[in-house]
């Protein structure tokens, strides 16, 4: 990309840029439609397995196949001509035809590079949606026991691959508040908000004390002397990136294997800013530590994991992902460095050593 872009990407201008792309070719058109959008950003998009679907925009079909309303809509309306007696609205509309309408998708990140840094890149969060035809407005063999039946139908079969009729799409859409991200500006305000918020707990803490009783009698110990890095924590999010870019990983770009769903809320009056990394690529088989297993076979068993994700010390990031990768396996590595019977490559040794000496997982 060139090394002054004409300007960063904006939500307003990506929800143009989706809006515009024809259901028939949206999937092959929407990386090079956000490049052409953005000059000077170079867009790569990739699907997760997140399927979804959502409960604010079904829609009542009738037998005909004309829409005939907004469907929470048309159930307070159609309750409310019968006396909101449940029973009668089963029986009026379980032989009717009319069925609903809702949108089913499945997460997709683009990302684009804005610079040589391990966080200079811009990540969207998109929704790839389409409108099936779900199924009837009531359960034909359960009449419901309350109208929160009705408004959420549970009778429908919803799994990502669907014989239900595709009605429209697929659509993209934009993820609201943390849809949109340059990484580099995200860890920034997390690691500022983290100092801020332990700054803001300075007094409290400085006045706090353990009292700790053993056998020696009692004791008490300031908090902040039993916790002298207290004010210096680094957030997970920060170090994931930091190790990143100091280990062997870094001969990829993160985004090249890496999502990151991000939270962004309110919560007490304090902005409350997170993610949890999201593998591209998943291992076939979970690595764990069996019962009398040689630190030597898990070192066979972590470089096959990365000859098969494609990237050197894949298999750290997979631990602190917590899931594909026991953290167990990474003690039993620094257990074995320890004591001089294996061996990483430098840099990685370093990035393993501390996550032991102050674990990090998501």
């Amino acid at each position: 990309m060139s090394e002054t872009p004409i300007r960063l990407p904006d939500a307003a201008t990506v929800d143009t840029v989706l809006a515009s792309l024809e259901s028939a070719s949206a999937d092959a058109d929407l990386a090079s439609a956000l490049s052409a959008a953005f000059p000077g950003f170079a867009f790569s998009t990739t699907p997760v397995d997140d399927f979804y679907w959502r409960g604010d925009d079904r829609t009542v079909i009738d037998g005909g196949g004309a829409r005939i309303g907004e469907h929470e809509a048309w159930v307070k309306s159609e309750l409310a001509t019968l006396g909101g007696d449940l029973a009668a609205f089963w029986n009026k509309h379980r032989d009717s035809g009319k069925q609903f309408a809702e949108w089913r998708g499945a997460a997709v990140f683009a990302f684009a590079p804005t610079g040589p840094g391990v966080a200079d890149f811009v990540q969207l969060s998109l929704g790839r949606e389409i409108e099936v035809l779900a199924g009837p407005v009531v359960d034909p063999g359960y009449r419901p026991w309350n109208s929160d039946d009705l408004h959420e139908p549970a009778w429908v079969k919803r799994e990502p691959a669907t014989e239900a009729p595709v009605l429209a799409g697929p659509i993209y859409r934009l993820q609201r508040r943390s849809g949109l991200v340059h990484m580099r500006s995200f860890l920034a305000t997390r690691r500022r908000l983290e100092r801020e918020q332990r700054e803001a707990r300075r007094p409290e803490l400085e006045r706090r004390v353990i009292h700790e009783v053993g056998p020696d009698g009692a004791r008490d110990t300031a908090f902040l002397d039993a916790n002298p890095g207290w004010f210096e924590f680094v957030p997970r999010e920060n170090r994931f990136f930091a190790d990143w870019e100091r280990s062997s990983a870094a001969t990829a770009r993160i985004f090249e294997h890496w999502a990151f769903d991000i939270s962004d809320y309110e919560e007490r009056g304090q902005r409350q800013l997170s993610f949890i990394p999201r593998p591209l690529k998943m291992p076939a088989e979970r690595l764990l530590v069996d019962d009398g297993v040689s630190v030597h076979r898990l070192m066979e068993r972590i470089e096959a994991l990365d000859a098969e994700i494609g990237l050197p010390f894949a298999w750290f990031f997979l631990m602190t992902h917590g899931h594909w990768v026991d953290p167990d396996v990474g003690e039993a590595i620094v257990e074995g460095l320890r004591a001089g019977r294996v061996r990483l490559p430098g840099r990685d040794t370093a990035v393993l050593l501390d996550w032991a000496a102050n674990r990090y997982l998501f």
